[in-house]
């Protein structure tokens, strides 16, 4: 019996350790793939607001309203409002002597009409009638000019309130209610959260490498996300050599915040590359273990190169189609057989 113990104890430390406890391991896979790639770099950008407006006074007067710091308005809504007492008395005025113009008008079309029916009979003299005639044309002018006034004084009492331009939130108050304020004085800052781009600079050498419509990568810190490039723009000059882009995002970052966006620095050209997933950083180097058609894992040693996203370029013995283990990678042992979750 003992001699059964010791014999079968020697074929268990014969066997390998992962089949002495529990068998095959259990792996996800992924396929090796030839890709487009080039060396990226990754350069500092801000969030900012397409529509960041600050609003001034088109009238002289004293502020009677102005909106609070946070206020979020439509397009349109007053946020602000100067006074109009002495616009309004004006405004009154105008529109009594427009209706004396019109009065004094009707009468002289009536009396021109008379004169002309006189003047039939041989009643009225021609020089009457003509000095009718102008006066009714004078009145005329007259309630032309005072309309045109009116309609200046109306539109210096729209001008007394500030309206949106756009939808937006208040983030800044620079004049308070009970101020007076000149024509052209700030009041408040408008600044609409929904539509943020992302404007980065970037060496000037690496302008040829991107285009309008490419989609970038942007690291906002807690996630990483594609932008599609609305527009690049020179703006080097003898100091500063540096391209500017502009990106439209859609995510709700905080207007002012840093990002980093990552940009080509050489054209594309074609790699082998793998998930990053399937790289095994060991003391012995960087690998990849390769499932082989009999379903046994081959370590392949391998050098890394350009990155993009979640693939990295690879050199070694790693063909196109290749099927490299991505999870249950960690304690895997050349040659050892594994079972497939993924397929």
């Amino acid at each position: 019996m003992k001699r059964l113990m010791v014999a079968a104890a020697g074929l268990l430390l014969a066997a390998p350790l992962w089949a002495q406890f529990g068998g095959e391991p259990t792996v996800e896979v992924a396929v090796a793939e030839q890709r487009e790639m080039a060396p990226t770099m990754q350069v500092s950008g801000t969030v900012l607001s397409r529509a960041d407006a600050s609003l001034s006074a088109e009238v002289e007067g004293r502020l009677v309203e102005v909106a609070d710091v946070g206020t979020r308005a439509a397009e349109g809504d007053v946020i602000a409002r100067i006074e109009d007492t002495v616009l309004s008395l004006r405004l009154s005025e105008l529109e009594a002597e427009i209706s004396r113009g019109e009065a004094r008008l009707k009468f002289l079309d009536a009396e021109l009409a008379r004169v002309e029916r006189l003047a039939e009979t041989n009643l009225a003299a021609e020089s009457q009638i003509d000095q009718t005639r102008s006066e009714r044309d004078m009145a005329q002018s007259d309630l032309a000019v005072t309309r045109s006034r009116l309609a200046q004084l109306k539109d210096q009492i729209e001008r007394s309130r500030v309206r949106a331009p756009f939808s937006g939130v208040v983030v800044e108050r620079v004049a308070r209610a009970g101020e007076r304020v000149g024509v052209g004085a700030r009041i408040l800052r408008l600044v609409d959260p929904d539509s943020l781009e992302v404007v980065a600079r970037a060496p000037l050498r690496y302008y040829r490498y991107v285009q309008p419509g490419d989609e970038l990568a942007i690291d906002a810190e807690d996630e990483v996300f594609e932008a599609p490039l609305r527009t690049v723009v020179s703006v080097g000059n003898e100091d500063l050599h540096v391209f500017e882009l502009r990106l439209d995002i859609e995510q709700p970052l905080p207007v002012g915040q840093t990002v980093r966006v990552t940009i080509p620095t050489a054209e594309l050209r074609e790699v082998l590359a793998v998930p990053r997933d399937a790289l095994v950083l060991r003391g012995s180097g960087t690998a990849v273990f390769v499932i082989e058609d009999d379903g046994t894992a081959r370590r392949a040693t391998v050098s890394t190169g350009i990155g993009q996203g979640d693939w990295i370029e690879v050199a070694g013995p790693v063909q196109a189609g290749d099927r490299v283990v991505i999870r249950g990678n960690e304690r895997l042992r050349d040659g050892q057989t594994v079972e497939i979750a993924n397929g």
